[in-house]
């Protein structure tokens, strides 16, 4: 596969950096509630730390699909990952309302053990700064569907246009 040359159209470009800026402030917050020692290191910190590296590590990621440098690398191996870590994260913020609404699951993320000390429930603050992560799947998935577009399978050599030999 190659790419046409043809530069990303700025709304492409503008959603790729939106991504990073809809993690930072879940990551920010979890990062404070940290600092703060509101949850200390060993009784999950450490996850809550790690959780915001990740997700800001992978945010970071999307620019990729309208860089140059990001051209550089198997195009459809670059959009089968965009895709899947974009399906991975709408399947969470689905799971995530899902829980939140009817009370799926009555305890914690899946990491958190049954032995961790209990948190009060999170106020409306914190639910402002998860609100943008819904936006991160279909942007990702966006910005990949743009990704595709400007690349294409690379043709060997141009059709012949000579006329078959035939009867003159």
């Amino acid at each position: 596969m190659t790419f046409t040359g043809t530069p990303p159209p700025r709304w492409t470009v503008l959603a790729a950096w939106a991504v990073p800026l809809c993690v930072l402030p879940s990551a920010v917050w979890r990062a404070v509630v940290v600092a703060r020692g509101e949850v200390a290191w060993a009784d999950g910190g450490w996850y809550l730390v790690l959780l915001s590296v990740l997700s800001m590590a992978f945010a970071s990621l999307t620019p990729v699909l309208v860089r140059p440098w990001g051209e550089r690398r198997p195009p459809r191996l670059v959009a089968g990952a965009a895709t899947l870590g974009a399906a991975l994260v709408i399947a969470l913020c689905c799971y995530a309302l899902v829980n939140q609404a009817f009370g799926v699951v009555d305890r914690g993320p899946v990491l958190v053990g049954r032995d961790d000390p209990e948190h009060p429930p999170p106020g409306a603050d914190v639910g402002l700064a998860y609100l943008p992560l819904l936006l991160w799947g279909p942007l990702v998935l966006a910005v990949t569907r743009d990704y595709r577009g400007r690349s294409r399978p690379a043709t060997a050599s141009k059709r012949s246009t000579r006329c078959p030999a035939g009867p003159r």
